[in-house]
């Protein structure tokens, strides 16, 4: 996959109306300060079109980038900031939650775990409930460069059996070095060509 143009398309807050596009979309999920802004921009080949932050918690709408004129990268807000009231957890959970059992375009939806922790209970909810929504998450296990590399398959086995992920792709990610993007990419590519 070469990246072409990537722009940020609309934003969609708690009570925005959902863009009906006509072009397939993947969807990013994980929770806040797990890197997925670093994801997204390192696919994006853009240093800062999808906003880091080194406060958790901020992105608190759902963004689509349009992506070669040909797909869209939905960032879906962070959850399990703690520094959250309970309503706003609340709000975005039901934004993620009518996202995806709306949206007609849906093609995969990435999980991002941070490799270096078991997952935690948000990261089990979530998984679960992609599951129950019929997708399989492709997990993305992030932070790849903060382990040593004796650790990856260890920690990679951690996450599969925290999750019960044994039938999902695991892809060891790192903004740092970009590792892992090409694995993404392929991923991407093969949505592409079955959507012709």
């Amino acid at each position: 996959m070469k990246i072409k143009s990537a722009e940020l398309e609309t934003v969609c807050g708690v009570t925005s109306k959902l863009p009906e596009n006509m072009l397939p979309e993947v969807a990013f999920a994980g929770k806040s300060n797990v890197g997925k802004s670093s994801l997204i921009n390192a696919l994006m080949m853009r240093k800062s079109l999808a906003r880091t932050s080194a406060q958790p918690g901020k992105t608190q709408t759902i963004n689509f980038y349009n992506i070669n004129k040909e797909l869209y990268f939905v960032d879906l807000p962070g959850y399990g900031y703690a520094k959250a009231s309970k309503k706003e957890v609340e709000k975005w959970g039901r934004m993620i939650e009518r996202y995806l059992t709306s949206s007609k375009q849906l093609r995969c939806i990435f999980l991002l775990i941070d490799i270096r922790h078991e997952p935690g209970e948000n990261d089990k909810m979530m998984y679960d409930w992609i599951v129950s929504n019929g997708y399989t998450p492709v997990i993305i296990a992030t932070k790849l460069d903060k382990i040593k590399r004796s650790q990856l398959s260890k920690q990679l086995k951690l996450i599969r059996d925290a999750l019960g992920a044994a039938g999902s792709v695991m892809i060891p990610f790192s903004a740092t070095s970009k590792q892992g993007r090409e694995e993404i990419y392929e991923i991407i590519d093969k949505i592409l060509e079955d959507t012709v």
